[in-house]
């Protein structure tokens, strides 16, 4: 049983530890865990993380945030996964930083990455774990505030939620959509309201 775990973001030094590469922050995470690490292939770095008789195929594309469609697409077919064993992990704006949103399908959100996954892929029917990175910044500001660094004590304080999609990845593949979707969804806010 294999999974293409696609985490989206920009390569290059200047995009490290930005809000918008969750995605590799948590493939990262994995990576760490798993005790695999990343080899530069052709559309990205990929490692390969066993857990439970499932085998990860952990991508960060390096074709840049807007061109994600051809890597995600490009390893599907290379190492024949099927659509509905892809996960697609990316930042959201909408979500509080470090929250958690699993969805079976939908729309890109007006995320870039997305929106090019949907028009390569030519339909929007794929797992995507969205993590929330906040939207403090004035009207007109987006585009910096995805591109802008956590401070240290942000990034220090997401390193456990970074674990805990990790787990939730863990539970797409082995326990399935359904139950990840209600064990994961919305953590941080429970965590908080409960703790």
């Amino acid at each position: 049983m294999k999974y293409l775990i696609a985490g989206l973001g920009n390569i290059g030094k200047e995009y490290e530890k930005t809000r918008h590469n969750a995605g590799f922050e948590i493939l990262d995470t994995f990576a760490e865990v798993s005790n695999v690490v990343f080899a530069t292939k052709r559309y990205g770095d990929v490692a390969e993380a066993k857990y439970r008789g499932r085998t990860f195929i952990l991508l960060k594309p390096s074709t840049y945030m807007n061109l994600s469609g051809n890597a995600v697409n490009y390893w599907l077919k290379a190492e024949n996964i099927p659509q509905e064993k892809l996960l697609v992990v990316l930042d959201d704006l909408s979500l509080p930083p470090g929250t958690i949103r699993i969805k079976g399908k939908g729309s890109d959100g007006g995320h870039n990455g997305l929106k090019h996954i949907n028009q390569v892929l030519e339909n929007s029917n794929y797992a995507r774990l969205r993590f929330g990175i906040g939207n403090d910044f004035p009207q007109g500001y987006q585009f910096e505030y995805v591109l802008s660094k956590w401070t240290q004590a942000e990034y220090e304080a997401l390193i456990p939620d970074f674990e805990t999609a990790v787990e939730a990845i863990k539970s797409f593949a082995t326990a399935g959509l359904e139950i990840t979707m209600n064990t994961y969804n919305m953590k941080k806010k429970n965590r908080e309201t409960n703790g």
